[in-house]
């Protein structure tokens, strides 16, 4: 059977239906049953804007390949703002994004690829959750550290420790335990790419502690960790100092990096993917692909906005969810 694809829009005034539409407008062919999850009057909007004939079904009874479109209940007379913060795009991200959870958990799809959301207006239409990442692996019975925030692009791969908690409090984050399930996660993730090579793994202070003169956390909790690993059968390597393990995997060296922390991590890779990786949620029961960008309000409508990471994110979740298969 082919995998069923589920893409949310995100905040509908955002720039998920833009991209989306304009991707229809390219024909493409399709393998899998894609299902998006939204508002139809924003997807009507920009098809009209760019010429595009509606060319969905409705309703998931149709088990055949091609593209379909369920609108959550609640949603029939959302009105689009194009390029305007509102909480009814919140709200309209946060009920796609559970029925997305529930068709996934029910095992009537295999992979999700989500547009880009606004997290105030999620939470301003009463969704509790600073993003998706903390929504779907709720919705999983999943906790926040069961969880590895990964990007991935042509050539540089990145899993992060932590994500997004203020720098003071990222070392007393960093622990074996942690260090220790993103790297079960990252090489999983790499093994099912067959990408060979070990994940390299950053220290967290400057020349990865410079054997304790610049920090311990090297040697009490990132080395053990690693130890741990390769006694479980990984192929893990470090910890490398942060300023040159990078460059190593730019020339192929390493298929994937653990960092530490959000920008050591994610600053080389935007500098040389920006607009072109994948965030990857490892660790769901599900596949989960998305965009590297935000909802773009100011680009919106323009046609101007990087397709790259919406086409890498649905190429993605394809190869991710056909194995399964």
């Amino acid at each position: 059977m082919h995998p069923t694809i589920l893409t949310t829009l995100g905040d509908p005034n955002g720039l998920g239906p833009e991209l989306v539409c304009r991707w229809l407008a390219t024909k493409p062919g399709l393998e899998e049953r894609l299902v998006l999850i939204g508002p139809e009057s924003a997807l009507l909007h920009h098809a009209r804007r760019l010429n595009l004939e509606p060319c969905w079904r409705k309703g998931l009874e149709d088990r055949s390949t091609g593209l379909t479109l369920l609108e959550p209940e609640g949603l029939g007379d959302f009105t689009p703002r194009p390029g305007e913060f509102h909480a009814s795009g919140g709200l309209a991200a946060g009920l796609s994004l559970d029925l997305a959870c529930d068709l996934l958990l029910s095992g009537r799809a295999d992979a999700l690829v989500t547009c880009p959301l606004n997290k105030a207006g999620l939470q301003a239409a009463g969704f509790d959750f600073p993003g998706h990442t903390e929504f779907l692996a709720q919705r999983a019975g999943l906790g926040p550290h069961d969880v590895c925030m990964h990007l991935c692009g042509p050539t540089l791969r990145v899993s992060l420790v932590t994500t997004h908690p203020p720098l003071r409090d990222v070392p007393a984050l960093v622990t074996k335990e942690k260090v220790l399930h993103c790297l079960r996660l990252t090489a999983g993730f790499v093994r099912a790419l067959g990408l060979p090579g070990s994940v390299a793994v950053c220290g967290l202070n400057p020349h990865a502690g410079e054997s304790g003169r610049i920090g311990d956390e090297e040697s009490t909790v990132i080395e053990p960790a690693i130890a741990q690993a390769r006694a479980e059968g990984l192929d893990v390597a470090g910890p490398f100092p942060a300023d040159t393990v990078f460059h190593r995997a730019w020339k192929g060296d390493f298929p994937a990096v653990l960092a530490m922390y959000h920008d050591q991590g994610l600053g080389p890779l935007k500098l040389v993917h920006f607009g072109e990786s994948v965030n990857v949620t490892l660790g769901l029961p599900f596949v989960r692909t998305s965009v590297d960008h935000g909802t773009g309000y100011d680009l919106v409508g323009r046609d101007c906005a990087n397709m790259g990471s919406f086409l890498a994110a649905l190429d993605l979740a394809r190869r991710l969810s056909r194995p399964a298969r």
